[in-house]
């Protein structure tokens, strides 16, 4: 893809460890090891199971001819005609 070979990368990791220096590369991968393991802790936490309100608390379902709108009941005069 990019055409990079071995000898390459082993002058590309010189220059890198030229220009920071040992001590802040490993700094750098300590920082980004912390940051993966906050990250997988953040997703732990999500996938705790929230507890469900009773079946009690749930409010039933408006019938069929009714539907619910920005809070506003809607009634479908096709479904239920006047007698």
């Amino acid at each position: 893809m990019f055409g990079l070979s071995v000898p390459h990368l082993l002058i590309l990791a010189v220059v890198v460890l030229v220009l920071f220096g040992r001590g802040r590369i490993s700094e750098m991968m300590g920082d980004f090891g912390k940051g993966i393991k906050s990250f997988k802790q953040g997703m732990a936490e999500g996938e705790e199971v929230k507890p469900q309100a009773p079946a009690s608390q749930i409010p039933p379902p408006p019938p069929a001819s009714q539907a619910t709108l920005n809070g506003e009941t809607v009634v479908d005069s096709a479904q239920n005609p006047k007698p």
